[in-house]
């Protein structure tokens, strides 16, 4: 029997206005715009309310916006003691998406149109990077720090994790990192959180729901895995010999190539130079062991496949955050810290679509493979006559 398409690749199930991935020209648009001149020229804060919006804010409308998500950072009293109830060993992302359903239970308001879920996404833009640093901190044992009302989104964020106000050039190169991975089109989170929006469950169910998707290694976990690599290489004289020796095991390299992208990532590019930045900064080796990695990794493949492999947004997404001094098992949630800009903007789409004011439940069909025993199907045999063994 012919395979059928796995993963839903290449199949087109609704339109949106939020973001173009150009694959074959290594392009990323966000409502129009090159991800490679909001980086250049934007915040996050701008970039964010980019995405929920149509266009780019006037000046007004980005102090408003700005000022709604400081107003926003306080996560309610209950739910920070719950996080010191929760066992110190949990898996951040876990505690990420319990959290983010938590916060759905504050919600006093519970309309559903588009003004109150504008209202909701600036509620979860502002509240996760805060329940991230709140979490770190009790894990360790160390007291919450109160969010500044003067630091922006990305400076707030790593006062809060560190304890220390960062330097400009910290807070603005975690602010383009943001940037980065504020939205990726229709990727497994995205279409998690949509898909949840078109059974008309609230914005906190679908937020939830996107970030239990992130949480694989395939998808938010990969940055996580190309740490784990490098730290594993150790040094700048041992990545070719370990990169062959992965190859030759038929292994994938993590942090190298992507489903879409068949030119280098953009963001890739972006971050690389970010990682040389920090590196040179801080005089740690992790920028040069990477860039290692990727010109092996590439000159090997060349030779067995005669094809190139290029890097993804991971490869040096994985040591900027590191050098950036944030835990290796924040790397996920830093990624839904960002990308809930990205999926808010999406469930306000799927929700309130021009071409479609109601969400259209979506329902995929599947090919049954399994045995089939006639129109009838197959015949219940009692349990005390059965002679064979089932197994799950």
């Amino acid at each position: 029997m012919e395979t059928k398409n796995v993963g839903l690749r290449n199949i087109e199930v609704a339109d949106t206005k939020i973001s173009a991935v150009d694959g074959m020209n290594g392009k990323l648009i966000y409502r129009g715009y090159d991800i490679l001149d909001l980086v250049k020229k934007s915040t996050y804060e701008e970039t964010a309310c980019l995405l929920l919006n149509d266009d780019l804010p006037t000046k007004e409308v980005l102090s408003e916006f700005a000022d709604s998500l400081i107003e926003a950072r306080e996560i309610p009293d209950g739910l920070e003691k719950d996080l010191e109830n929760l066992p110190k060993t949990a898996n951040p992302m876990d505690v990420l998406q319990s959290k983010i359903a938590e916060l759905g239970m504050y919600e006093k308001d519970k309309a559903e149109d588009r003004k109150t879920n504008y209202t909701r996404a600036i509620n979860l833009i502002a509240k996760i990077p805060i329940i991230v640093a709140c979490w770190d901190r009790i894990r360790n044992g160390k007291d919450v720090i109160a969010p500044s009302k003067k630091l922006n989104h990305a400076g707030n964020f790593l006062y809060m994790l560190t304890g220390k106000e960062p330097d400009t050039e910290i807070t603005r190169i975690f602010d383009i990192c943001l940037i980065l991975h504020a939205e990726h089109s229709f990727n497994a989170s995205t279409f998690a959180a949509r898909e949840v929006a078109s059974t008309r469950a609230h914005m906190y169910a679908a937020v939830s729901a996107a970030a239990g998707a992130l949480s694989g290694e395939l998808h938010g976990g990969a940055n996580y895995q190309v740490m784990k690599m490098l730290l594993e290489i150790g040094t700048e004289d041992r990545v070719e010999s370990w990169v062959k020796e992965k190859l030759a095991k038929g292994q994938k390299i993590m942090g190298m190539g992507h489903a879409v992208y068949k030119t280098c990532d953009p963001r890739a590019e972006v971050l690389r130079e970010l990682s040389k930045r920090l590196s040179e900064k801080t005089g740690q080796p992790w920028y040069k062991i990477t860039k290692k990695v990727e010109d092996i990794t590439s000159e090997e493949m060349k030779k067995v496949k005669g094809s190139d492999i290029f890097p993804n947004v991971d490869l040096y997404s994985a040591s900027a955050y590191y050098m950036l001094a944030i835990p290796m098992d924040l790397n996920t949630p830093i990624f839904a810290i960002s990308r809930v800009a990205g999926w808010t903007a999406h469930i306000i789409e799927e929700k309130f679509a021009e071409a479609a004011p109601k969400p259209i439940l979506y329902r995929p069909k599947a090919v049954y493979v399994g045995k089939y025993c006639g129109p009838s199907g197959c015949e219940y045999v009692p349990i005390d006559k059965r002679d064979t063994q089932i197994h799950a």
